[in-house]
């Protein structure tokens, strides 16, 4: 019964590639995001630009709350740039999805 119900829940999980607008003016700056970002399980991945002031982040996680938890953590302003659906760690399995006649 509940091993079936969480995998279901993993399943329907949403994957997304977020891109966030954040000033990362020195390295302490960049040292505080770095730490807050690894804290974060929902997180299968990130990628700090500093040159740019840019942080993308990419993994099953609801936006909205990542980016609260990144301004809480950080005390800094958060904006989302960007917010594109991504294909999950088996990589691209949403294809096959709907096809499933036999």
């Amino acid at each position: 019964g509940a091993p079936l119900l969480l995998c279901v829940s993993c399943a329907l999980q949403q994957f997304y590639c977020m891109t966030l607008r954040m000033s990362i003016d020195c390295n302490g700056c960049y040292q505080k995001i770095r730490r807050a970002l690894l804290q974060m399980q929902e997180l299968e991945s990130h990628l700090i630009d500093r040159k740019h002031g840019r942080v993308s982040v990419w993994g099953a996680f609801s936006p909205q709350d990542v980016a609260i938890k990144i301004r809480k953590r950080t005390n800094r302003r958060v904006e989302i740039l960007e917010l594109r659906e991504a294909a999950g760690p088996g990589g691209g399995d949403e294809q096959g999805a709907g096809g499933g006649q036999m």
